[in-house]
């Protein structure tokens, strides 16, 4: 009955941290304890975090520093050697550890276990279910295939040296998957949903949309060993991203509001030029 460690970042989410709180305590497994690392949340949220302080064995608190920081603080300070990470608006099902303990012991060469999830909206109503299949090194890269909040060894998060401080502007769950895999471990999936992953308008993946170009930049140089490895399929790779962006440009231009706006600013210009 090893110590497992659930560490919840939170920032702002007085709303949600709570339902992450009470799915953490509701784990079947019992032998846990559970840390939230408060990321220099507001008012709101700092009230709501004194009413769980019995609730929780550790509320870690420091200036706002962004989910890869805390997330690292919280599990330098964990007791446990095994992690489980939760996003503070997210929550799991009461069965995922136990069914991920289980998992990760079949097989050294595991690194990661995560599940099928639910996507929900802000409201709690249910949406469609995502079902990552898994990966290695090989896959990772190119298809992340695993939820952000998952069970690992503490030991791994160590040797990858933890969460890189330099994805800020998010995908900092798939940038750790990636150097998890490039140690050699595989990413293992429990295929049930037993998790609740929160789809939000300012999420930080949401956000990562217009640091994609940036973000992939980043990630392909510092595992560069794998793309080249990999050639062939890196170049099917981009040159697939490059026919799907077309795609979405020519789905936008024939679109009715596109053709109504270039129609609306073509006439715009021509009465200006008539007043000339």
């Amino acid at each position: 009955m090893p110590l497992v460690s659930i560490v919840i970042p939170c920032y702002n989410d007085a709303q949600y941290i709570e339902q992450a709180v009470n799915s953490a305590l509701a784990q079947t497994y019992s032998n846990k304890e559970i840390i939230v690392v408060d990321d220099g949340s507001n008012f709101e949220t700092k009230r709501i975090l004194d009413t769980l302080k019995d609730k929780v064995d550790k509320i870690l608190t420091q200036e706002n520093q962004g989910v890869c920081v805390a997330r690292n603080t919280g599990i330098e300070a964990a007791k446990g050697n095994l992690i489980l990470v939760l996003d503070s608006d997210d929550f799991f099902e009461p069965e995922f550890l136990i069914e991920a303990l289980t998992k990760i012991k079949e097989n050294n060469n595991i690194g990661l276990v995560t599940c099928w999830s639910n996507v929900i909206n802000t409201n709690g109503e249910f949406l469609y279910v995502t079902k990552p299949t898994g990966s290695d090194v090989n896959e990772v890269i190119y298809n992340n295939n695993a939820m952000g909040s998952c069970l690992f060894k503490k030991e791994t998060w160590r040797e990858v040296g933890g969460y890189d401080l330099q994805m800020k502007n998010g995908y900092e769950d798939w940038e750790f998957n990636v150097s998890v895999a490039c140690k050699g471990y595989k990413i293992a999936v429990i295929e049930k949903v037993l998790f609740n992953y929160r789809l939000k308008k300012n999420s930080r993946n949401t956000k990562a949309i217009d640091h994609q170009k940036d973000i992939r930049k980043y990630v392909f140089t510092k595992h560069k060993d794998i793309a080249i490895r990999n050639y062939d399929k890196t170049i099917r790779f981009f040159l697939d991203e490059i026919e799907k962006s077309k795609i979405e440009t020519l789905r936008f231009k024939n679109s009715n509001s596109y053709k109504l706006g270039h129609f609306f600013f073509r006439n715009l210009n021509r009465i200006k030029s008539f007043f000339k």
